[in-house]
């Protein structure tokens, strides 16, 4: 059997799909296929087994102790992408296996056990300190399928709450840990609920709403004290092999001398760096066009892992962004308040978040509390890598009362 036949069919295995692409990799080539005839034991109760069994082909069942009156017992029928046994070699079998059909499993020993705990959801390798800030930002916690926890580590960037941006790229990341591993995301639309509080950890439960050949679809909600504050619907796309199609695009860049001469660096407390492409003239106090242009790219070296760049890009799309629409409304003594109501984004293209990458950002209205803003990211050669849309509610800056408030 071909390894990439073997890895695509491990991508569909809910249980592998929270790894990192690295370790779905090893495990592909370290698995050891083995055949049943039907009635055959693949495992017997009280026996340790030869390590964790995935189901290729053929239904198994499983048989203990237990006592049930039903003739048919669906909940103990294995079939194709289940799983049973244990990585730990000291651990035994409490019923047991036998296969009905013809039956095949790809058998990962004990001995590589390590493998299904990684200490990031996107590097098998290296420690938490040598991650990248953006990285630690995105590192979820693997709970049970489909259910991840996150936090807002001390470092992360704050405003009273939780940062929107931290919120996509954290749900996105738990998304993209529900497909497999050939499938990346092209588009997804968020709605804000409730403002966060960043002292307590973030759980992110994803339903899996379809899986197709080609495309797969995911739903994901963020849940503090019991309450949602946050979801998340995200669609993802088979990667193409072939190349697409060429966009006829107008190179967005300034010239390097240009922006060299006149690119400003603010400092701000963010795991992303941002180079302004225009000196900033103006102040929170004086109108100026609701437009605004600068590179950013993640801090450090990411990972590399297509949906981890992806949900960098994701978090970093919430940057400088809303804002741009109050620009032409500002005045003396304005102070503002804005959070995000919705925000969609459709990737085009494979992007690099730890390479410099072009923010384009215009605001066609900002009307009744309410302001618009349309984003476009380029790369360094002048193609389109991703579309932004976001509607946000503006309203004069006013104390907040508690951490967890309806946006409205």
């Amino acid at each position: 059997m071909a390894n990439e036949e073997v890895l695509e069919f491990l991508g569909s295995v809910p249980l592998l799909q929270r790894l990192p692409g690295s370790s779905a990799e090893k495990i592909s080539q370290l698995v050891v296929l083995k055949h049943y005839e039907p009635g055959e034991y693949v495992v017997r109760e009280g026996e340790h087994g030869d390590g964790l069994y995935f189901i290729l082909k053929g239904e198994a069942e499983v048989v203990g102790t237990f006592s049930y009156t039903d003739q048919d017992h669906p909940e103990f029928q294995l079939k194709r992408y289940d799983y049973f046994g244990f990585v730990l070699s000291d651990a035994v079998h409490h019923a047991d296996v036998v296969a009905l059909t013809k039956l095949s499993c790809l058998v990962l020993a004990h001995e590589h056990s390590t493998l299904l705990k990684p200490n990031s959801i996107w590097s098998a390798e290296g420690y938490l300190e040598t991650y990248s800030p953006m990285e630690n930002i995105l590192r979820l916690e693997p709970i049970e399928v489909d259910i991840f926890q996150g936090i807002t580590p001390p470092n992360a960037p704050k405003f009273r709450q939780v940062f929107g941006g931290q919120l996509i790229g954290q749900a996105l990341a738990a998304a993209s840990k529900s497909v497999d591993y050939h499938k990346v995301v092209h588009s997804f639309h968020a709605y804000f609920l409730l403002t966060g509080d960043f002292n307590t950890p973030i759980t992110y439960r994803v339903n899996r709403l379809r899986d197709g050949k080609t495309f797969a679809t995911r739903k994901v909600d963020a849940i503090q004290n019991r309450n949602v504050i946050f979801t998340l619907m995200a669609s993802f796309q088979l990667k193409s092999m072939e190349e697409l199609r060429q966009l006829r695009v107008t190179d967005p860049r300034l010239p390097r001398t240009y922006r060299n001469k006149v690119a400003t660096s603010e400092f701000i407390p963010w795991p992303i760096e941002i180079r302004f492409c225009e000196p900033k003239l103006s102040t929170n106090m004086t109108k100026s066009p609701p437009s605004l242009k600068y590179w950013f790219r993640a801090r450090g070296k990411l990972s590399d892992d297509q949906a981890l760049h992806r949900c960098v890009v994701a978090y970093s799309s919430d940057l400088i962004f809303l804002q741009v629409s109050i620009n032409p409304h500002r005045q003396k003594g304005l102070k503002t308040h804005g959070v995000s109501l919705d925000h969609s984004l459709w990737f085009h293209r494979p992007v690099r978040a730890d390479d410099w990458v072009l923010y384009v950002i215009f605001s066609p209205s900002a009307y009744s509390e309410r302001g618009m803003v349309s984003g476009q990211m380029f790369n360094q050669k002048g193609q389109l890598l991703v579309s932004v849309m976001q509607e946000g509610l503006i309203r004069k800056a006013r104390s907040t009362n508690s951490a967890t408030k309806s946006k409205m």
